[in-house]
């Protein structure tokens, strides 16, 4: 390099020769360093004459524009002042000793600067701070900086940094303050750095890092802060932590340490903030835990693999303020200990306790009447989704100050408590999926701030109480999946708020609909569907300006579709079907945004329209109307005949025509019929979450308010890009899926660009709605890049096929997938490729199909996403070639011929869906343990055909089988079996090593297709 010549000699002398050169040879040294790199020097020509002026510190001096050299970006001009007009002590980010004039500190920062960090800095030999944090400073760390005996602060969190921590930073003997977090760095952590014997404070944080914890750390007796979470550090964590007494903080979390907690951490007395989360520890806590940690304030373990009670001691955290121990396996009654069984007086001296979660675990038995005295600062309190009972106490009525109210997904009994209504500050309360009965209490009035009600798939009965007009900060009201009847009350359509979601669908209600339903001009779904309503469809639905989602099926509707409905413009799903509405189908619906149009079993007649909507067949369904005609040719409806034709053709339709179309008819909508009832058994939810058209442009700002600083509680998911939060958006309270680009990642940014593209024209049922991006910068300056997306409640296919779940559990059955629902998703992500190989203008190859990408609505309609790997097929004749040179995607799931370098094709994606259609009739992942050698996932099905289908498929889809044979009097294990093994055979063809060899995904879709005929026919 051009630089080693003088940089390299400064750097290594020493100290006293340093100061020798400075006081008697600068001219000299200068003289020869100018001829032998006169290239290089030719930056500092205005300043290496000015010895007297800068006091002879023309090493700083020199350190210091050699520093500027390397930053090829600077937004702020910060470095405007660095130039011969002032002394380099006054110019801006620099400060100097005042006696001997020598930089002393560095801060820039938060200044957006671009570049690296010059080996020239090894040189500001007086130099005690470099704080360059929150900028994009890259390449490796200057092993130069070793050379800074004085440093006692480095700090260069949040920029692009990689290679490794330099080894010879253990020189630095005075360090107190190592901060290099939130980089790319990379290899293990330097054992060298055992001399650093002042160091306080050491993040290294979200890196790379790999390696365990060295024990060394624990001789540091100085250190206060250890931060090393998100790196891939793994093994077990060492004893030796336990030795730093001063430690009070230890963050450890999103790693991969196993095995259990050293006994020796549970003692460091001076702890405040414990995080061990999201790694793979297991065993049990002791049971004095919260008396050797006073001091704890934030307790975070969750998603790891502990067992047992949480302890008893924890009565002692009085200065508790957050325990979060989701996401584990502890089991025992939730008593007084939440796992021991005998008391639960462990909260109850938790005087600052604010947020409890312990959600997703197994906590088993009642809710004490004990809990009365837990801590009135307590705002947050979830325990869903546990196997808790009983009924809900009445002490919850007396935790005033809960803004959030989370037990769902448990089996509650019993009734909503009157009392409920003292929770005057609650925002969100969430008791649906469990087994409440009774009336709704009149006191839900009282909750004036509520904006979230969710109380479906219970077993509440009677009507909706008037009062909850009160409530005029609701945006979500879902009651969806009870037993309410009556009529809806007019206060509901009152409330002028709602705006994600009123969801009253699968109850009783009877009588025609309000006309109070015009005051929801914010509303983006309602769902009306499965109930027992007539009369007409009210033209004051027109006035609900913002409706996205319409679900009214099921009903007993009449009469015609308004034409006032031609005022929503934003609508995208109709569902009108199962109702005895008639006259002919209006014009108007080809002029809407729809992507789903669902008229079927109707009396509707006439011609059938054939723009907009009704121009492809995979978005409408019309069948169960049997006086249509016209429309496209893929209807199959006959064509309309005029008057004069209708004359011509009567005497012949008379005695030929009719009686043969009568008989044809009825065996066609009997087996229509049969077909479509057994497919509207399933539960309907809407698959899109309410997201505004209009909302096109957010900022930080903005979507940290909405995930709440991005909080742990919202994250949703880790991918190789970014993280994803659950968050709620704009005015109108929507819910959306945030996916953060995390920027220092290699490739981020080209996966964020390549999301963009990809899915900015592409719209289809079956693929993730992207609503908006974020390109900006945060509070720091820091470059800030999001998407936002639809959110999908029911969480991914891969959840789903490989949850882990009890046998004895009686929600089982519901938790997984059956046949029928695994060919209706397979079905979906087909039709998802079909319309990017073959409907998009420029075909688009996904790269990354696999399970974790494919995501539910609330419907469990299967919605492809992650586009951050998706290449164009551009000016290509032939949609199964690219330019584009092979990329990797998931290994199990990239096609043979990408490894070996070969073009991007939709081949690929045909090879990716064949392993996933495998993995969800085996319920093996293709990296199972039980693939090795030459065994794969293709082969071991293959081998399988077709007399052994049946050993190979995942049991699960044979536990309602006995059912099935009770309920149609004959055994469907034949027609089980026969599809299975032609399921498998769609595999198979699909995941053959050739690509030329592999079946075109249209071919799929009607195959597949014929399989769910067979399914529906045998009842299954």
């Amino acid at each position: 390099m051009k630089r080693q010549g003088r940089g390299s000699s400064l750097a290594t002398m020493s100290p006293k020769l340093l100061c020798t050169i400075h006081f008697q040879a600068i001219p000299l040294l200068l003289l020869f360093v100018a001829l032998q790199h006169a290239k290089k020097l030719s930056v500092f020509a205005g300043s290496t004459g000015n010895s007297n002026y800068f006091g002879g510190n023309q090493t700083d001096h020199q350190a210091l524009l050699a520093f500027k050299t390397e930053i090829t970006h600077d937004p702020t001009k910060v470095l405007s002042s660095w130039n011969d007009s002032l002394h380099f002590c006054e110019w801006e980010g620099v400060t100097c000793g005042r006696k001997h004039r020598r930089v002393i500190v560095l801060d820039l920062q938060s200044r957006g600067l671009v570049g690296s960090l010059s080996p020239y800095i090894g040189n500001l030999s007086f130099i005690r701070e470099i704080v360059l944090p929150n900028n994009t400073l890259g390449g490796n760390i200057p092993d130069e900086v070793g050379n800074l005996f004085r440093l006692q602060v480095l700090s260069l969190n949040n920029n692009s940094f990689e290679g490794e921590i330099p080894a010879n930073l253990s020189h630095c003997s005075n360090l107190k303050f190592l901060k290099v977090g939130q980089n790319n760095l990379s290899g293990s952590i330097p054992i060298e750095l055992a001399s650093l014997s002042k160091l306080e404070f050491l993040s290294i944080h979200k890196n790379n890092l790999t390696g365990g914890i060295p024990h060394f750390i624990g001789n540091l007796s100085s250190l206060q802060i250890l931060s090393a979470a998100r790196n891939v550090l793994g093994g077990r964590i060492p004893d030796a932590l336990g030795q730093l007494r001063s430690l009070t903080f230890l963050g450890l979390g999103g790693n991969k340490f196993s095995g259990s907690v050293p006994p020796s951490l549970y003692n460091l007395s001076s702890i405040i903030d414990f995080s061990l989360a999201d790694n793979e520890l297991s065993g049990s806590l002791p049971t004095d835990l919260f008396l050797t940690l006073p001091h704890l304030q934030g307790f975070q373990i969750h998603d790891n693999q502990f067992t047992g009670s949480l302890p008893v001691s924890l009565s002692n955290a009085s200065e508790l303020k957050q325990i979060e121990v989701y996401e584990n396996h502890f089991t025992g009654k939730v008593s007084i200990n939440f796992g021991g069984l005998q008391q639960l007086e462990s909260l109850l001296n938790c005087s600052s306790l604010q947020e409890i979660y312990l959600e997703v675990n197994q906590f088993k038995g009642t809710l004490p009447n004990v809990l009365v005295n837990l801590s009135a600062q307590l705002t947050f309190f979830a325990i869903g989704d546990n196997l808790l009972f009983g009924e809900i106490p009445l002490w919850v009525g007396n935790l005033v100050n809960l803004t959030t109210l989370s037990m769902n997904g448990n089996k509650f009994t019993g009734t909503i408590p009157n009392n409920i209504g003292n929770l005057k500050k609650l925002q969100r309360l969430y008791l649906s999926d469990n087994k409440l009965s009774g009336r709704l209490p009149i006191s839900l009035g009282n909750l004036s701030l509520l904006d979230e009600l969710s109380l479906e798939n219970n077993r509440l009965q009677g009507t909706i109480p008037s009062s909850i007009e009160n409530c005029q900060n609701l945006l979500l009201l879902d009651l969806s999946q009870n037993n309410l009847n009556d009529t809806i009350p007019k206060q509901v359509f009152a409330i002028s708020t709602l705006s994600i979601s009123l969801n009253l669908s699968h109850n009783f209600f009877v009588g025609s609909l309000p006309l109070e339903k015009g005051n929801l001009v914010h509303l983006e779904k309602l769902d009306l569907s499965e109930n027992k309503l007539s009369g007409k469809i009210p033209n004051s639905l027109s006035s609900c300006a913002s409706l996205e989602y319409l679900y009214m099926e099921g009903n007993f509707f009449k009469g015609a579709i308004p034409t006032s409905l031609s005022s929503l413009r934003g609508i995208q799903v109709i569902d009108f079907s199962r109702n005895n509405l008639s006259s002919q189908i209006p014009n108007f619906l080809e002029t809407l945004s729809l992507k789903n149009l669902n008229l079927s079993f109707n009396d509707f007649q006439g011609e059938v329209p054939t723009k907009g909507v009704f121009a492809n067949a995979s978005t409408i369904s019309l069948i169960g109307n049997n006086r249509l005609c016209g429309g496209i040719l893929e209807l199959k409806f006959p064509t309309c005949l005029t008057k004069e034709e209708k004359k011509m053709r009567w005497p012949l339709a008379l005695k030929v025509v009719i009686p043969m179309t009568c008989i044809i008819l009825v065996v066609i909508i009997v087996s229509l019929f049969l077909f479509c009832w057994h497919k509207n058994r399933r539960k309907h939810k809407s698959s899109e979450s309410s997201l505004r058209q209009s909302l096109l442009k957010v900022s930080y700002q903005m979507l940290l308010k909405a995930t709440d600083g991005f909080s742990l509680v919202n994250l949703i998911g880790v991918g190789s890009f970014g993280s994803v939060y659950k968050g709620i958006l704009g005015e109108d309270k929507s819910i959306v899926a945030i996916k953060v680009i995390n920027i220092e990642r290699q490739g981020a940014s080209r996966s964020f660009i390549s999301e963009c593209e990809a899915l900015k024209n592409i719209r289809h049922r079956n693929l993730v709605k992207i609503i908006t991006s974020c390109s900006s910068v945060d509070f720091q300056g820091n470059d800030f890049k999001a998407l936002i997306y639809e959110f999908m409640p029911n969480g991914s296919l891969e959840n789903w096929l490989h949850m882990d779940l009890e046998i004895n559990n009686e929600q089982v059955d519901i938790q997984n997938l059956n046949l029928l629902q695994r060919t209706n998703i397979a079905i979906d992500v087909a039709y998802a490729l079909d319309y990017l190989h073959h409907q998009c203008p420029t075909p688009i190859v996904h790269c990354d199909l696999k399970p974790s990408n494919i995501l539910f609505d609330s419907n469990m309609t299967a919605h492809v996403g992650d586009f951050g790997l998706a290449k164009f097929l551009l000016g290509l004749t032939n949609p199964e070639r690219s330019s584009s040179i092979g990329i990797r995607g998931t290994i199990g799931y990239t096609p043979p011929e990408y490894g070996l370098g070969r073009e991007v094709s939709t081949k690929g994606d045909v090879y990716s869906y064949g392993i996933l259609l495998l993995e969800m009739i085996t319920g093996k992942r293709p990296t199972d343990r039980v693939f090795e050698g030459d065994l794969n996932l293709h082969k071991y099905a293959r081998m399988a055909l077709p007399n052994h289908v049946m050993e190979i498929a995942d049991p699960i889809l044979f536990r309602n089988v006995d059912e099935v044979i009770d309920n149609h009097n004959c055994s469907p294990t034949n027609r089980i079996e026969e599809c299975l093994i032609s399921m498998v055979k769609v595999g198979v063809a699909c995941s053959v090593e050739l690509p030329q060899e592999r079946w075109d995904i249209s071919k799929v879709i009607s195959e597949l297709h014929f399989i769910r005929n067979i399914l529906l026919g045998a009842g299954i």
